[in-house]
């Protein structure tokens, strides 16, 4: 009797461990990712890299869509699980306990109407166009035609990166500010010929209205174009569980096909 006791015991604590563990395990999956995407880096590739993420892991993103700054702010305040940025973090966010993961590199183009007749120009005249120096395109070899000015909103990564690295902190002139950097690229396309503005190279490739600028004669992607952005993952500490498999994913050779088919580089 004692046996049979004993034996039913061990059956029913089995049991109860493995209903104990079964529906962590279904509680995780469902729960999903909690994803805030940089808009240049979802512009770039993350709708379609999203879609294959969850078709390979079974993990839904829970996604959220800003400027870097807000998706960072985000991480800090436990809004969600990771975030993508295209700027490095600030000391005070690493000491807070922030870890930035570098991905990719990305030219940072120079964009207009595919139709405007100017195709380059060189850094000084990209400096004065946008501080307001030079204000028509007949001043850089072009008709006569107005120049607007379309810029990212101030807090987007790309207005920093553009600020430090052509205008080194100038102060920036504008027609048009938009909320989310990937705004300009509806803005080029519907204002009058003659707008200008910057933008990631894997968001403006996916566009045939809009054309690339060369700089000092050369394309977004040559080895001697003079502006890039980084794209960074930032989560709160080392990545860990599901954040942990999203980042071994991007880093995956799945992941860096579509960094490459969109003129970027994957970063090791």
């Amino acid at each position: 009797m004692k046996k049979a006791m004993s034996k039913l015991s061990l059956m029913v604590i089995s049991l109860l461990v493995l209903w104990a563990i079964v529906p962590m395990t279904v509680a995780t999956a469902a729960q999903g990712l909690r994803y805030s995407c940089s808009a240049q880096v979802y512009e770039a590739f993350e709708h379609t890299r999203l879609d294959a993420f969850t078709k390979e892991t079974g993990i839904s993103i829970d996604l959220f869509v800003a400027a870097s700054e807000s998706c960072i702010y985000r991480v800090t305040q436990d809004m969600t699980d990771i975030a993508s940025s295209v700027r490095e973090l600030y000391q005070r966010q690493k000491d807070y306990g922030l870890i930035e993961i570098p991905f990719c590199k990305d030219p940072l183009a120079i964009i207009t109407h595919k139709d405007t007749p100017v195709n380059t120009l060189t850094k000084s005249q990209l400096r004065q166009v946008f501080t307001g120096g030079i204000k028509n395109w007949k001043e850089v070899g072009g008709p006569d035609l107005p120049i607007i000015l379309v810029v990212p909103g101030i807090e987007t990564g790309a207005h920093k990166n553009f600020n430090s690295q052509v205008l080194q902190h100038n102060v920036m002139q504008y027609d048009y500010l938009t909320y989310k950097s990937t705004r300009v690229l509806e803005a080029i396309e519907s204002l009058p010929l003659g707008a200008v503005s910057f933008i990631s190279r894997g968001a403006q490739i996916t566009h045939p209205k809009i054309k690339a600028l060369t700089i000092n004669g050369t394309n977004p992607g040559d080895k001697d174009y003079p502006y890039y952005q980084i794209f960074y993952l930032v989560s709160k500490g080392e990545p860990t569980g599901t954040v942990k498999t999203f980042v071994d994913f991007i880093k995956s050779e799945k992941g860096k096909s579509l960094i490459l088919e969109r003129g970027m580089l994957p970063i090791e």
